[in-house]
């Protein structure tokens, strides 16, 4: 799985990266991003709490307790989610520019920005049908997920950023990247099909590719629509809950991206690329530099809590709460073996991840991506200790309790974000909210961890205090060494090219890791050295076996 998510976070780079390279990171960048994104929103809002914490154990328990072993119930529930995916997506490309309102910033309504507000509703119709098809994928992957295939849903992501990658390069060969003006204007007809059915398509190709792994599976779908007093109603009522859950966080993540817009929207109304105002930050800046500090985080939380959830969801209903809090504890320690060390790491190379970064369009632009970055550090350290504690109480399906609990994060997220934004230039729109995330998480976090606790009699918080005070020495340690290493760097050319900077980001981050890994073993950093005597094992066991 973690290798399955690297691929598929590398191919996405790529794509990220092509993107900024054919549009610049301002305007032009953000129309294009902006409508992209909402119908991955949209299908969190209006399914995706469900399909993702609700039906793993949901289906686990339908495998476990039903004489079919769970088919019917599988059978209903994929009738029942393409009916509802297909009639609200059509519903949503009709009513494409009333959604789109709801996303943008008042500035957008400015007679000068009337092309952009255009391109960006047409933007939107063509990706809109990605809803019906994100809801699906995610639906046959928990569907694989509960029945222990958990490889095929990390590595299909790696085809829709091969199409996204192809669609980009014949854009960029057709029209070329943006230039001056152009990264904060709209767009042609003949680019918006191409970019807009070019993401789409990705996204059609992402879910087909897993059908083929349920018959390998065993799963032999026909639909069924007998839905009532099938167990579906015991689902929705848990569903109800997450649905709220995920209604506040995606209001608060509107919030996020109707400020991000109002950032670079200002430079087209106060001249592109001219002046500081003019190079605002927004949506691209931001979803770009999440999309990079969340790297750790996708490759090892995401695939350990995948793994576990089952588990943790065979102990919940056998009430082995004493068990339950033990694999909770346990996958908490793992994740922040590396998730620690990294959130310390890159504030320190943030500049030059920047530099290597930034290709064509945005290659003028580069510096806006580095202080965002680096703002998030610390944010994804606190995500991920929220992230695992959301898995124990999905799995002792308490999601009112995680209802209230997102409710505070997004409460201080919107706070934050709006007071930061409105007190800040649009150059600072980005790393403002980045800020503003990490905020809310570093307050989620804490609530969440006291409240699992009590609920599971104790976390076995005295370890995790004395993992993370034998973490402190060797991570303080090799984020000083890096940071001196890059001072040195620096002092040495005063503007690195891209090759330069990243071969700066490779060889700081390699000696972090080193001094990291060495400190850690001369300490004794249990959880560490286990993860260093698994890899050795491995690596002979193959250096055997040819």
């Amino acid at each position: 799985m973690a290798a399955g998510t690297l691929f598929s976070r590398i191919s996405g780079f790529v794509r990220a990266f092509l993107l900024a390279a054919a549009l610049g990171n301002l305007l032009s960048g953000d129309l294009f991003s902006i409508a992209n994104t909402i119908p991955n929103m949209l299908y969190i809002l209006l399914a995706g709490g469900i399909f993702n914490a609700v039906l793993v154990p949901q289906l686990v328990r339908a495998t476990k307790t039903d004489a079919d072993g769970g088919e019917a119930f599988t059978n209903r529930v994929i009738t029942l989610a393409a009916l509802f995916l297909g009639t609200i997506t059509l519903l949503l490309v009709v009513a494409a520019p009333w959604v789109m309102g709801v996303f943008l910033d008042p500035v957008f309504d400015d007679p000068q920005l009337a092309t952009q507000r255009a391109s960006v509703v047409d933007f939107a119709r063509y990706c809109l049908p990605q809803v019906f098809f994100y809801g699906m994928f995610v639906l046959v992957g928990q569907i694989l997920n509960a029945h222990g295939r958990f490889g095929p849903m990390m590595w299909a992501p790696i085809a829709n950023n091969a199409v996204s990658v192809l669609v980009l390069a014949a854009y960029l060969l057709v029209y070329g990247p943006a230039r001056g003006d152009e990264r904060c204007q709209g767009f042609e007809p003949g680019q918006e099909l191409l970019l807009g059915l070019g993401s789409t398509l990705g996204i059609v190709v992402q879910c087909l590719i897993l059908l083929p792994y349920l018959r390998r599976a065993g799963i032999r779908y026909r639909p069924q629509f007998d839905f009532r007093d099938s167990g579906l109603g015991h689902t929705l009522r848990l569903g109800t809950w997450t649905i709220l859950v995920v209604a506040v966080n995606q209001i608060a993540y509107t919030v996020v991206v109707r400020l991000a817009s109002g950032g670079t929207a200002q430079s087209a109304t106060d001249g592109c690329g001219v002046g500081m105002t003019a190079e605002g930050t927004g949506y691209t800046v931001y979803s770009t530099a999440f999309l990079i500090v969340m790297v750790p985080h996708s490759i090892v939380t995401v695939s350990i809590a995948t793994a576990v959830l089952p588990r943790l969801s065979r102990l919940a209903a056998d009430r082995n709460l004493p068990d339950l809090a033990i694999s909770v504890a346990g996958t908490l320690r793992a994740s922040l073996t590396l998730i620690v060390p990294f959130a310390f790491l890159i504030p320190v190379i943030a500049a030059d991840v920047a530099n290597a970064i930034s290709f064509g369009a945005a290659r003028s632009t580069s510096e806006n991506y580095g202080p965002t970055i680096a703002l998030f550090g610390p944010g994804i350290l606190f995500f991920t200790v929220h992230y695992l504690m959301l898995r124990g109480f999905f799995a002792l399906e308490r999601t009112q309790t995680v209802f209230w609990v997102q409710c505070i994060i997004a409460g201080v997220n919107v706070a934050a974000a709006m007071a930061l934004v409105g007190v800040t230039e649009a150059r600072l729109t980005a790393p403002s909210l980045a800020a503003a995330y990490g905020a809310s998480y570093a307050v989620g976090s804490a609530l969440s961890y006291l409240i699992l606790r009590r609920a599971l009699g104790g976390l076995d918080t005295r370890r995790l205090l004395a993992f993370l005070a034998r973490m402190l020495v060797p991570t303080v340690g090799a984020t000083g060494m890096a940071y001196l290493l890059a001072h040195v760097l620096h002092a040495t050319v005063e503007e690195p090219t891209q090759l330069t900077a990243a071969l700066w980001v490779a060889a700081v981050a390699t000696a972090d890791g080193i001094v990291f890994l060495g400190l850690a073993w001369l300490l004794r950093v249990a959880e560490i050295t286990q993860v260093g005597t698994f890899v050795v094992r491995r690596l002979h066991a193959a250096a055997r076996h040819g």
